[in-house]
């Protein structure tokens, strides 16, 4: 399998979720959680998996960062195949659509997109929240490739596998990725940063911050004795590694 890391940036995150990309001027004043956004490409023999879309974020000239990066790597947004979504917060999916003259279209038209049908619930329970975007998110939903889940976990195909483990939203979800010996895990933001791994802590910052920290201690264990590749999504200086 490839893994191509997809970063957006490093950026420092308000109380209001708004997003401020840190740059080396700005990186020691401006206030805000800090954390990169980075989604990944997994490429096997038979897909083009991305996990999570990223913000959508644009360069000065407009065009998004994930598409640059796409065709620095000579791959077009029409070759991926599935857009696995581990939750719905705006950092998450936003990239997964963009506005044109004529309205919203898929940034990735041929990718079939997985969305747990329960952390919809959720999110529409829970309008005005700004983690989450309700404009793009309506608009996500409305397209004709969602493949909408309700089991707890399951294989999409003979590759890839997944889990609703709740921690950082009630019904966030989790991906393992396998071919041949090799075992990628995908554990959104319920294990966002390596530090994650070091202090062993429950953060308010999520729903339920005991499960997942419960959870990363489980996970830790078993990467360890199956050599998972572990993909960081909101690490500032890493993507991948392997306990």
């Amino acid at each position: 399998m490839k893994i191509i890391a997809l970063k957006e940036g490093n950026f420092s995150a308000s109380r209001t979720k708004d997003f401020t990309l840190l740059t080396d001027e700005n990186f020691d004043t401006v206030k805000g959680i800090k954390m990169s956004v980075q989604p990944f490409l997994i490429i096997t023999e038979h897909d083009y998996i991305l996990l999570d879309a990223g913000m959508g974020w644009q360069n000065r000239e407009g065009k998004t960062v994930i598409s640059e990066l796409l065709e620095k790597e000579n791959i077009r947004p029409e070759q991926i195949t599935r857009l696995l979504l581990s939750h719905l917060h705006k950092d998450h999916i936003n990239g997964s659509i963009h506005k044109t003259d004529t309205g919203f279209e898929p940034s990735f038209p041929n990718a079939e997109i997985y969305i747990q049908r329960r952390e919809l619930a959720f999110a529409m329970e829970n309008k005005g929240n700004p983690s989450f975007d309700f404009d793009i998110l309506e608009q996500l939903i409305s397209l004709p490739n969602i493949v909408w889940m309700d089991e707890d976990r399951g294989n999409i195909n003979a590759e890839v596998s997944f889990e609703v483990v709740g921690g950082h939203t009630p019904f966030m979800q989790v991906f393992w990725i396998r071919e041949y010996d090799e075992i990628i895990f995908y554990g959104a933001d319920d294990l966002p940063q390596e530090s994650y791994l070091k202090y062993h802590l429950a953060y308010k910052s999520d729903f339920d911050g005991r499960k997942a920290m419960e959870l990363r201690l489980e996970w830790q264990k078993k990467a360890a004795e199956e050599q998972w590749k572990i993909l960081l999504y909101h690490d500032l200086d890493k993507a991948v590694i392997q306990i």
